[in-house]
Formats: C-alpha cells, sequence, structure tokens
C-alpha cells in the first residue's frame, strides 16, 4: 500500500497511515496481500509469444499417443521430443518438458549418491566393432529356479549382439553371447575372424577363465578387464543390464530357461530397432550401425588403394 498512490493527491502514503484513516488492522491488509500471491503463484506465469502450430491440448495428446504406443517404459521427455519429431511435430524439448511435468507425465528419478572416481579414463569409440562389453546377471523362473542372464553389446553403437540364459554360469555359457556376435557381424566363428576387436569384461571368475580367454584369444580378440571392484569400468555392459531389467527382467514373469532365452532375443532385436540413443541423434541402434558402417566404407573408396 506504500507503492500506491492517491487518486486525488497523487501521493503516496504509508501503511500505518492509510489503516489508521480507514480503521483497518495492518493484519488483515497483510492477510489479504498473502492470500493474493498464493492465488497468483497457484497459476504460473506463461511464456510470453505466439503458442505455435500445435497447442498445449494437442501436444499433449501426441505425448500420451507416445507413451501408450512406446514398447519401452520410463522414457524420459527428451526421449519423447525425438520420437515427436520423427513424426513431423516440432516444438521445443523444455516445451516437452513443461507440458510432461504439468500432467504428472515425467519419468520417475531416483537421486543416487555418486562416489568419488579413483581413475580419470575414458572409453570411447568412433566405430562399430572396435569394443564390445559383456556382463552377466541372474534371474528366477517360476518352474526352474534360479536362471543367469549374458549380453554382449557394442561399446558404439549400443547395439545388443548377443544374448543368452541359461541355468549355470560358467564360462561356456558366458562365450555364448560372444559367438552369436561373432557369427552375426563377422560371418562366422574361427581364428583370427574378429581380429582388432576388444572385449571389456569384468575379473568374474567364468570371464577370467582359462577357456574363455583362450577361446576369445582364437577368435582375434583382445581381452580388457576392468578394475578390480570398480563396475564403471564395464559401464557400457553395465547400462545396458540395467535397461534389461528395467524393461524386461524386473516387468515380466517366465516359466522356464527357455521362455527367458527367447524373451531375451525378442528383446535385444526390438531393443536395437526401437530405442532410442541420444549419443547417435536420438537414433536407434541399428540406424547408427548402418550409419556408422557406411561412413566407414565411403572413408574407404575416398581413400582407395
Amino acid at each position: 500500500m506504500s507503492q500506491a498512490h492517491s487518486i486525488s493527491t497523487h501521493r503516496r502514503y504509508g501503511t500505518t497511515r492509510v489503516c489508521n484513516i480507514w480503521g483497518v488492522p495492518r493484519a488483515t491488509v497483510y492477510r489479504h496481500r498473502v492470500t493474493g500471491n498464493a492465488a497468483n503463484e497457484a497459476r504460473p506465469p506463461r511464456r510470453r509469444g505466439p503458442e505455435g502450430a500445435c497447442s498445449d491440448s494437442a501436444l499433449l495428446e501426441h505425448i500420451e499417443a507416445i507413451i501408450e504406443a512406446s514398447p519401452f517404459s520410463g522414457e524420459g521427455y527428451r526421449k519423447i521430443w525425438a520420437r515427436l519429431r520423427h513424426l513431423g511435430v516440432c516444438t521445443a524439448p523444455r516445451r516437452v518438458r513443461r507440458v510432461m511435468k504439468e500432467n504428472d507425465l515425467l519419468a520417475p528419478q531416483r537421486p543416487v549418491q555418486r562416489d568419488a572416481h579413483p581413475h580419470d579414463g575414458t572409453i570411447v569409440t568412433e566405430r562399430v566393432d572396435q569394443v564390445w562389453g559383456t556382463d552377466m546377471t541372474q534371474t528366477v523362473t517360476i518352474g526352474e529356479g534360479r536362471a543367469y542372464v549374458f549380453i554382449a553389446v557394442d561399446h558404439c553403437s549400443g547395439e545388443f549382439v548377443g544374448t543368452h540364459a541359461s541355468s549355470s554360469a560358467s564360462r561356456w555359457e558366458a562365450l555364448e553371447p560372444i559367438r552369436q556376435g561373432v557369427t552375426r557381424h563377422f560371418g562366422c566363428i574361427g581364428p583370427d575372424t574378429a581380429l582388432g576387436l576388444i572385449l571389456r569384461h569384468d575379473h568374474g571368475s567364468n570371464y577370467m577363465s582359462e577357456d574363455f580367454q583362450s577361446e576369445i584369444k582364437c577368435f582375434g580378440i583382445t581381452s580388457s578387464p576392468a578394475f578390480v571392484r570398480q563396475p564403471e569400468g564395464n559401464g557400457v555392459a553395465e547400462r545396458a543390464i540395467r535397461t534389461l531389467k528395467e524393461q524386461l527382467l524386473w516387468v515380466r514373469h517366465f516359466v522356464t530357461v527357455e521362455e527367458l532365452r527367447h524373451a531375451l532375443a525378442a528383446f535385444a532385436a526390438r531393443y536395437n530397432a526401437s530405442w532410442l540413443r541420444e549419443r547417435h541423434g536420438y537414433k536407434t541402434p541399428d540406424a547408427g550401425t548402418a550409419r556408422l558402417q557406411n561412413a566407414r566404407s565411403d572413408q574407404g573408396r575416398t581413400e582407395g588403394p
């Protein structure tokens, strides 16, 4: 009130003086001020300017349709924005985030306390079939009890190159995803067929066994163990395992190991064809692999003999 002008005198008067003349307690004035501010806060200010070709209500319908049709759960607003762009709906990522937040559609986030990094090393690959990561996890089947899941994933494209499930976690079972990937990407299994490929793995007894190391060496693969008790050193495979748990192992039940094995293969195919990766401009692993392979072929033709 001290900031308001009198209509008749065009002068400012303090709150105390005005309340004394009106015979109104100052607490009443302050209470009404707080109520008015709360009402304004309940209506957050909108961004100025035109709304664009797609209204908020229409954008919400597009977002809900994408979430409903997506084969994956828990996708963030940036992937939703990328899928909107693929459908021809042009809008800003921050607007997608705002609309999803207003309608409780944002993916749940759980803050994680990060420990200090013991080293600053990174593994960044620029081409496919340069570095693969492999790891294992376990789950439970209804009819056959505990089952072990093995995967192999490409560090560059993020593609699942091999999956396997078994009732045991032996070195031979751990080799199965590697054999699948070598057959699919290099044509066959044999001496030096995957020469130049690096395999990242942890210090599990199956991965460090003589049989496992001898077979990948026969393929021409170089073993690259991560640091002991440092899962971050095999982070690509660890992140793939987390996605596998969130999208398949934790949301479905399996009666037999064979059923789990088929479900893993189907999930890998769906993931490679549909999962969006921000690193490659929100392209799928299959699309990223094709683009990188074409770029490599064009470079080879340009250099020539």
